[in-house]
This record gives C-alpha cells, structure tokens and sequence, in this order.
C-alpha cells in the first residue's frame, strides 16, 4: 500500500483550513508549509494532526517533500476539499499494486452563481521525486490518469 503525503500551502486560511485537512483522511500524513499565517491557521492544522513547516523564501514545492517519508504527495489549496468519492478512490488505489507516473483529478468550483465543473484535470497525485511546479502545485502532466472523484474548491470561506 503506497503512502501518500498531503501537501496544503497555507497564508492566513483560519476559516477554510479545517475544512480541507477533514476529508484528506486517505492521506497518512499531512504536510502544511505556513507562508506566515497571523490568524489561527497553524493551531487549526496542528490540531487535525498535520506537521507544519514554516515556508522559505525562494523554495520550491518540491524543496518541502524531504520533509515527507511518503512515495506519493497529494497537493491541494487550502481552499479545496476532497469529495467522498475521491476519498474512496484514494483508498482504493492506495490497495493497489504500486504505480508509476502521476494522477489527476477534476475540479467544481464554487462561484456567485452556484457550482461550475472545470473542464480540464488537474494533475495533483505524484510521486515525492516530482520536479515540475507551477507555482505551488504540480504542472498538470497531459499522461496522468484521471481518479474518479472531484476536488471541490470554495470561494468563500
């Protein structure tokens, strides 16, 4: 069974930050890199169980995956969550013989209107020794198998 590592960046997300850490339940470990929070973010994430380093000046993504002891990183906002049926595939696929290359999924996203489905996956499941990063989250890989389920991403709080 892989492990996999969440990876949730973090700047002053008090309100949507329990949220998210409550459906990563098919992750093993928790990894939030703070960028300064000055509201209760880090008490929030510290009480759901997640590690937390303090973000660095100039790194990379993929400069905080030493921290982790896992095989795959599983990369979200802290304004996203898992669906119940995402969270099923994640453990299903944890059962799995072990994989190679990297995994999407695809994204609703809340708007003033009510909930969109982005039409494009995203990719988010890959594996620790993953080198390209747009921003804070992985370069979506064109070959990467898409899992059933969808993040859901909020925006409000």
């Amino acid at each position: 069974m892989p492990p996999i590592t969440a990876l949730v960046h973090t700047e002053n997300d008090a309100l949507r930050v329990g949220r998210t850490l409550e459906t990563l339940y098919a992750c093993g470990d928790i990894l939030v890199v703070d960028h300064g929070s000055r509201d209760a973010t880090v008490r929030i994430a510290r009480e759901y169980g997640a590690r937390i380093v303090d973000a660095r000046i100039g790194a990379s993504p993929g400069q905080y995956l030493s921290a982790t002891s896992s095989g795959w990183i599983f990369c979200l906002d802290p304004h996203e969550s898992l669906t119940e049926n995402l969270a099923a595939t994640l453990y299903e696929w944890k059962a799995l013989p072990p994989a190679s290359g990297s995994f999407s999924v695809f994204l609703r996203e809340e708007t003033a209107e009510g909930w969109i489905e982005v039409p494009t996956a995203q990719t988010r499941l890959i594996p620790a020794d993953w080198s390209r990063w747009l921003g804070r989250l992985p370069v979506t890989d064109q070959c990467a198998l898409a899992l059933e389920g969808e993040l859901l991403r909020f925006s409000f709080p």
